[in-house]
C-alpha cells in the first residue's frame, strides 16, 4: 500500500475521531499527498498548499537533513513538510491541546509513509511559543513561524528577540515567519531575506536571518 492510500485510511478514522480531514496535504517529498488534519473549528489557521509549496521551492537544499523548529505549529504542516522533503528532524510546539493531538496524528501518519518512528528526533511540546525553553535540543537550521495573525504584532518583537540568542552559534539559520501581507516587520538584528506574495488580505512569508 502506497503513502496516499494509507493518507486515505488516516481520514477515515479521524472524521470518526471528531477531527477534520481539511483540503491540505503534505506538497512535495516521500510522503507527498498525505492528508493533515486540523481541529474543528477555528483553533488553527491551516498553511495552504500553495503557500507552502512556495515556501519549499525557495529553501531548496537547505531542506535536506535540516533541523527545524516550528513555532506555532497548527497542524504541524510546515515542519512535517520539512521532513517530507529529508529534514533529520525537529520540535513542534502548539500549545493549544486539539490542535497539539492533530500534530501528534499528523506526524505519525507521516512517519509511517517515511517509514520512520515518530520519536526518532521529533518532539512535540504542548507550550507556549513565547516562554518555552529553546536551549535544550540542538540549534535549529530552520524556524518555522505560523502564528494567529491578530498576534503577530505583539508576539513578533518578542520571538525574534528571543531567538536571536537561541540562534547565536549558527547566524545562517533561517527564520521563515508567515504573516498577513499587509504587515511590515523589522525586527532589530535580523535582515530580510526574501518575501513571497504581499497583498492586503493574502498571506505574505518572509525569510530573516541575523544581521549581526
Amino acid at each position: 500500500m502506497d503513502c496516499l492510500n494509507r493518507g486515505g485510511v488516516f481520514h477515515v478514522c479521524h472524521e470518526q475521531l471528531g477531527l477534520l480531514a481539511a483540503r491540505m496535504r503534505i506538497s512535495g517529498g516521500v510522503a507527498r499527498g498525505i492528508p493533515l488534519v486540523v481541529p474543528r473549528g477555528d483553533a488553527v489557521r491551516p498553511a495552504t498548499d500553495g503557500m507552502r509549496q512556495a515556501v519549499f521551492s525557495s529553501l531548496g537544499a537547505r531542506v535536506p537533513e535540516a533541523r527545524f523548529l516550528d513555532l506555532f505549529a497548527g497542524s504541524g504542516s510546515y515542519g512535517l513538510e520539512a521532513l517530507s522533503r529529508g529534514a533529520a528532524g525537529g520540535i513542534f510546539v502548539e500549545k493549544n491541546g486539539k490542535a497539539a493531538a492533530c500534530v501528534r496524528q499528523n506526524i505519525a501518519a507521516v512517519c509511517k509513509c517515511l517509514g520512520r518512528d515518530p520519536s526518532d528526533n521529533l518532539t512535540l511540546l504542548e507550550a507556549d511559543a513565547l516562554s518555552v525553553p529553546f536551549g535544550s535540543e540542538v540549534t535549529p537550521d530552520l524556524v518555522f513561524i505560523d502564528p494567529p495573525y491578530e498576534i503577530i504584532p505583539e508576539v513578533a518583537p518578542k520571538l525574534f528577540a528571543r531567538l536571536a540568542e537561541a540562534l547565536a552559534a549558527k547566524p545562517e539559520a533561517l527564520v521563515v515567519f508567515e504573516a498577513p501581507g499587509e504587515i511590515e516587520l523589522a525586527p532589530t538584528g535580523w535582515a530580510l531575506h526574501k518575501r513571497l506574495g504581499k497583498g492586503r488580505g493574502q498571506p505574505t512569508v518572509m525569510f530573516f536571518r541575523r544581521s549581526i
